[in-house]
């Protein structure tokens, strides 16, 4: 055994047992189904505020995107970071994060489905808002598991990666099964200062690096960097140093607009709204979860950019996906100081992955228990039984991700493509508008959950015909993006031309603004 794998395996069992331990904790405060899924709504701004954060930036971030636009398109890919610090997150919380928890908790909504329903009087619309959520974020965790899995394979290269995620299921499954949302805010409280932590000393070792010579080298050195001859994707140091991704451009806005706007339709996003106590821990997760997103995302992405540098050019066996996994052993993988830094990387990545893991499993098990099911036997079940069905779908989920991840299985990798832009098409534009609109109709509503999903179907069919799959999967930001500009636009114009049944309904939730 390697130091590194030492210090590693180290640092994983002492997380393991903090997060066990979290988990037992929270447990006397998770025996409702409120307490589960929302935490009693009383979690306060920094677990709040961590718990957005975390949520939003996993293993896949750091592995997949920070690496790939890092290497192909150099510094400009830290707008995406900047473009999620302040749409993805700044924005949203200023918008939406009071006039979720009000309406919310006025509905009695726990989930995003149930919003949908007492908003808008419709069962059908939660069922359908369930079936999305189950058929698209259950593979999304997939992904997750998938992209951590590599990782700590390029630290224990003997050990398959079935087994990584294997740990990563158990640990998820313990703490989340027990202690449900409670004991998901305060880890995320625990990961988010584990990721600043991580984050700051991997930019410090990365711009230390000989190849890279601080910030100023960095501009410098990638400015008159050659690519190897036979690169297949040659690129020149004038596309890695332009500010705004040189001929790049087009497709960083569109990762922008996607990864940033998706979130406000996202339900394991928009879900930890309805779970914050106050207004005043409001204001103070508002500035919170900025700061922390603009230290990781920018973070992510800066380290990105430095990646042709530490790795002199030559890109790694595994591809792009390998990039960041090759930058950490090359960067920390020597010296008794670097390798205790890996290891807070490795527990980094392992926290930033769990925490979104952990979301969209709680998210898509309550789809199916709180809104699925009962609407299907069209009675309501005892609470004891709703609250035992929903742990044992929690754990269920964790499986079946653990599962898709590990096979490979094609349907499952396809729509992995398609996830966030889809669910966020789908749902952004009736979650927005029942916010701040009492014109806004049911049919509306229904018109702009289907057209998100027309939007990205009706595309991913004809690209396909015309050309294969795979172009189609490459497109999958530009009609993620498409799906939830048509969502917010058909749902005010739809129900403009529709008529609204039940007004004084309508006028009762809206007095939740004029509450407290």
């Amino acid at each position: 055994m390697t130091n590194a794998q030492l210090y590693t395996i180290v640092a994983l069992c002492i997380y393991a047992i903090v997060m066990a331990l979290i988990g037992c904790f929270s447990y006397g405060k998770s025996k409702t189904l409120d307490g589960f899924l929302i935490g009693g709504r009383n979690i306060g701004a920094w677990a709040s505020a961590f718990a957005y954060g975390t949520t939003y930036f996993s293993a896949v971030v750091f592995v997949g995107y920070a690496g790939q636009h890092g290497w192909n398109i150099g510094v400009g890919a830290i707008w995406i970071g900047i473009g999620n610090a302040v749409l993805g997150c700044l924005l949203s919380w200023l918008l939406f994060a009071n006039r979720t928890r009000k309406m919310t908790k006025k509905l009695a909504a726990k989930t995003m489905p149930e919003y949908f329903e007492k908003r808008y009087d419709s069962k059908g619309m939660k069922v359908l808002a369930a079936i999305i959520i189950f058929v698209f974020l259950v593979p999304y965790s997939a992904a997750v598991y998938k992209g951590l899995g590599s990782l700590f394979s390029a630290v224990f290269p003997g050990v398959e990666t079935w087994v990584w995620m294997l740990i990563i299921a158990c640990l998820t499954a313990v703490y989340l099964v027990i202690g449900g949302y409670v004991a998901t805010a305060y880890t995320n409280l625990v990961q988010g200062v584990v990721m600043i932590a991580g984050v700051i000393c991997l930019i410090v070792a990365v711009l230390n690096h000989e190849n890279v010579g601080g910030l100023s080298g960095l501009i410098q050195n990638l400015g008159n960097y050659k690519s190897l001859p036979g690169d297949p994707n040659p690129i020149t140091g004038e596309q890695l140093t332009s500010i705004f991704g040189g001929s790049s451009f087009k497709f960083l806005c569109f990762n922008i607009m996607l990864t940033s706007f998706g979130t406000w339709g996202l339900p394991q996003m928009i879900g930890k709204f309805y779970a914050i106590k106050d207004t005043a821990a409001i204001k103070r997760g508002t500035i919170i979860s900025t700061i922390f997103c603009v230290v990781i995302g920018c973070g992510a992405y800066l380290i990105g950019s430095t990646s042709r540098l530490v790795l002199n050019g030559q890109l790694p066996e595994g591809g792009v996906d390998a990039v960041i996994p090759a930058v950490l052993m090359e960067v920390l993988g020597n010296g008794v100081l670097g390798l205790i830094l890996l290891a807070v990387i490795m527990i980094l990545l392992l926290s930033a992955s769990m925490s979104t893991l952990v979301s969209v499993v709680l998210t898509s098990a309550s789809a199916v228990s709180v809104d699925l099911i009962p609407a299907i036997r069209k009675k309501n079940m005892k609470p004891e039984t709703q609250m035992l069905l929903t742990r044992l779908l929690c754990f269920a989920f964790v499986v079946c991700s653990f599962i898709f991840a590990t096979r490979n299985i094609p349907i499952i990798v396809n729509l992995m493509s398609f996830s966030w832009g889809l669910v966020s098409g789908c749902f952004i534009g009736p979650y927005v508008w029942g916010l701040f609109s009492k014109k806004i109709t049911k049919i509306g509503a229904y018109a702009g959950i289907l057209s998100g999903l027309l939007t990205v179907g009706g595309a991913t069919l004809v690209i396909t015909l015309t050309n294969n799959f795979s172009a189609a999967a490459a497109k999958s930001p530009e009609m993620g993006v498409a799906a939830m500009a048509v969502s917010m636009i058909v749902v005010p114009v739809v129900s403009l031309l529709t008529k609204n049944k039940d007004i004084a309904r309508v006028d009762e939730i809206f007095e939740c603004y004029n509450e407290e």
